[in-house]
Parts: C-alpha cells; sequence; structure tokens
C-alpha cells in the first residue's frame, strides 16, 4: 500500500507541474500544423478535447497529458515482468517520467505521446487478451498513425524467428498497409545525418541512459535474451541508425520505441547490482547517482527553458523559443484593437490559435532585435527583448 501511495504522489506531482507548464508556452508552428492540416487522428482527438475545454493551451495538451499519466501508469505494470522489487519499478516510473524526451512528448502536441502510449498499452495488454482482439488493436494502429509502422516491423522480426508464419505474414501485411496509407519515405543522396541521430537520441535520454539502453540491447542480443518488447525496441533503433546515413531521421517516431525498452535497462541493471558483492557495488552507485543528476538538470531545463533567455545573445537559441512569443504577441495585438493580422505563414497559424485571424487589413512584419525602427509590438522576458515587430495598417480593407 505504501508504495502505490507514492506512484500516485510521483504521478500526482508530475500531472500537476505538467498542467502549469501549459501557461507557460504557446502553441508551436508544427501544432499549429498539425491542428489546421490534412486530417489526421490526433487532430481529431485535439479538436475533441478543445471543443471540450475550450480553445486554449489546456485543451489543446489536455489528451497528451493524460496519455503520458497513463503511459507511467502501464510502464508500472509492465515492469511486474522485469523487476520483482516494488522499489525498483517506482524508480522506474520515476525515471519514465523525468526523461526530457517524455516531458517534450507529454506537452507537446505530436506523435510521440501517442505512440509511447499505444506501445505500451499493446504490450500491456498482449499477455492479458486473446490474439484476435490484439490483432485487431494492431489493425487499428496501421489506420491511424505511421509512426506503428516499425512495432509492426519488430513483430514481424519476432514472429520469423519463432516460426510463426501466420503472425508473420499478418503483421508485414499491416508495414505495407501502413506504409500505403500514410508513406515511407526513403529518400535523396547519402547525406550522413548518423551523427545528429546519435545527439538527439542522447538529448531525449541523456547520455548515460542512452548508451546503457544500447548497451543493454546488445547484451541481451549477445546472451539470447530476446523477447518481444526487445524485438520491437532493438528494430526501431537499428533501422533508425542505417536510415540516418542516408537522411535525417524523424526522431519522434522512433525514440518511443527505445523509451519502452527501460524495463528491459532497469531488469540487467538491477541484476547486475544485485549479484555483485557490497563492495563492488560503488560504481553502479555512482553511474546511477551521476545519471539521475543528469536526468533532473536535464528535465529542470526542459521545464524552466525560459531562463536560458538571460543567457543568450541572440533568444532564437533556445530549443523552446518556437513554443513562446505566439500568446503573448496575441495579447498585445488584442489590447491594441487589432482581431486580424497578414504575416508569415507558420506565425499566421499560430496567431490563429489565439483568436488572431488573417486577414489585408494589417500587416506584421518581425524586425530583428538590433532594428531602431520604431516598433508596434515589443516582448521582453525579464527586461530580455524576445521579438520585435511592426503593424502597418493597409489601404485594402477586403478579407481574405
Amino acid at each position: 500500500m505504501r508504495y502505490k501511495l507514492i506512484l500516485f504522489l510521483i504521478l500526482g506531482i508530475d500531472a500537476f507541474v505538467l498542467f502549469f507548464e501549459t501557461s507557460h508556452i504557446s502553441i508551436a508552428s508544427s501544432e499549429a500544423s498539425l491542428l489546421y492540416g490534412d486530417f489526421s487522428f490526433l487532430q481529431l482527438l485535439v479538436k475533441a478535447s478543445l471543443a471540450l475545454f475550450g480553445q486554449n493551451d489546456f485543451g489543446l495538451r489536455f489528451p497528451f497529458i493524460m496519455m503520458h499519466i497513463a503511459s507511467a501508469f502501464l510502464i508500472y505494470d509492465i515492469s511486474k515482468r522485469y523487476l520483482n522489487s516494488e522499489r525498483n519499478r517506482l524508480w522506474l516510473v520515476l525515471t519514465f517520467v523525468l526523461l526530457p524526451g517524455v516531458v517534450s512528448a507529454a506537452i507537446m502536441v505530436n506523435h510521440a505521446g501517442f505512440i509511447i502510449f499505444g506501445l505500451l498499452l499493446y504490450l500491456y495488454l498482449e499477455e492479458r487478451t486473446p490474439k484476435f482482439f490484439m490483432n485487431l488493436l494492431l489493425l487499428i494502429y496501421a489506420l491511424v498513425d505511421v509512426g506503428f509502422v516499425y512495432l509492426f516491423l519488430g513483430l514481424a522480426f519476432y514472429h520469423l524467428f519463432h516460426k510463426e508464419k501466420k503472425e508473420f505474414i499478418y503483421n508485414i501485411g499491416l508495414f505495407i498497409l501502413s506504409s500505403y496509407l500514410y508513406g515511407f519515405d526513403i529518400y535523396g543522396f547519402p547525406r550522413g545525418h548518423f551523427l545528429d541521430t546519435i545527439g538527439v537520441y542522447s538529448a531525449i535520454f541523456t547520455p548515460i541512459i542512452f548508451i546503457y539502453l544500447f548497451y543493454v540491447l546488445y547484451r541481451r542480443y549477445l546472451a539470447d535474451k530476446r523477447d518481444k518488447l526487445w524485438y520491437i525496441a532493438a528494430t526501431a533503433l537499428l533501422f533508425s541508425l542505417l536510415i540516418s546515413f542516408r537522411q535525417r531521421v524523424d526522431i519522434e517516431h522512433f525514440a518511443p520505441y527505445l523509451i519502452v525498452a527501460l524495463p528491459l535497462a532497469a531488469q540487467t541493471f538491477a541484476s547486475s547490482y544485485r549479484v555483485r558483492l557490497k563492495e563492488n557495488r560503488k560504481a553502479y552507485r555512482a553511474i546511477f547517482v551521476i545519471s539521475f543528476i543528469l536526468l533532473i538538470f536535464n528535465t529542470l531545463l526542459v521545464f524552466f527553458n525560459k531562463e536560458l533567455y538571460l543567457f543568450l545573445d541572440d533568444p532564437k537559441k533556445n530549443f523552446a523559443y518556437n513554443m513562446h512569443i505566439a500568446k503573448e504577441l496575441a495579447q498585445i495585438l488584442k489590447s491594441q484593437g487589432y482581431s486580424c493580422v497578414s504575416t508569415d505563414t507558420k506565425m499566421q497559424k499560430r496567431l490563429r490559435f489565439y483568436g488572431i485571424d488573417k486577414c489585408t487589413q494589417n500587416r506584421l512584419n518581425a524586425i530583428p532585435l538590433q532594428s531602431t525602427k520604431q516598433e508596434s509590438v515589443t516582448i521582453r522576458y525579464k527586461n530580455k527583448t524576445l521579438y520585435k515587430a511592426t503593424v502597418t495598417k493597409l489601404n485594402n480593407k477586403q478579407s481574405i
């Protein structure tokens, strides 16, 4: 009972912080493109949430925060297959909710959070649900999001090596179906984005955790301890690294597969620690402590990203710059009596979410921060100028 209370406390604090963070960020251009672009399941989910909670950041991010909390419960339950100790399972959940990539997936409108939830739901149900319903769930995955294409590939390899012909053919069929519906692009001439991909993975997991996950997958391969979760994670990781030699990799479709492999890493670490004598455990304790310090530091950077502006000469170098400005800009425009403007495509979509429509009456132009030109709009954070723009009234009154 004590451990369950600790679990609820961890996830309660996690949910509170995430919901609090929604009031400090704006809709990003990629999120606006998903919301106002071509139809998708995620777009339908977001619009349903906005219809329920209103056109605001809480409604925008509510489904993804809830999927994140549900994912934490699922990974806790899945870890029972790999970790006997309740205490170790709680450490795993804490690691999961602190991962920078998981935090970002929880508060951003993107495919990563949905894929993490979908993968964990599949892994949770596979030992509890008849095969027919699991195949039906996989078919739904193939129809709603291309990000699950690597799940089908991993399962196909699993069934191939276990000589399960029907399941292999079914998953290959789902792989082809999803690729046909959403496209599966391998394009261009070899460009060599391998190191970039490694760098992004390291940022998502922190370097030590990523290296350890890679090591665990390799070690389990050599030890012939390859279960279904191993095939799912290893296939996606290997595929992402291979295609990175040719093109830039969309990490939000690959990282979830490595995230759900955390129970494998936790099991290996706990087992390696337990079999050693007390005097030989110091190295493992040091690795654990350093990993957690880096994890907390990186996560704090995600939550307190605005403070970075105080140390940057160019605000656009802040990794979260694209999730700021728009909300404040819309508020200032409304206070000045503007209900519509014309500006660049990305900002136009972002302003639309906050009630600033597109028209030809007023032209909004961003200007360099060093410009001496009289600005109409200035956005600052702790006296640090982040954005300047002019608003010009035009003679053409026709709205578009």
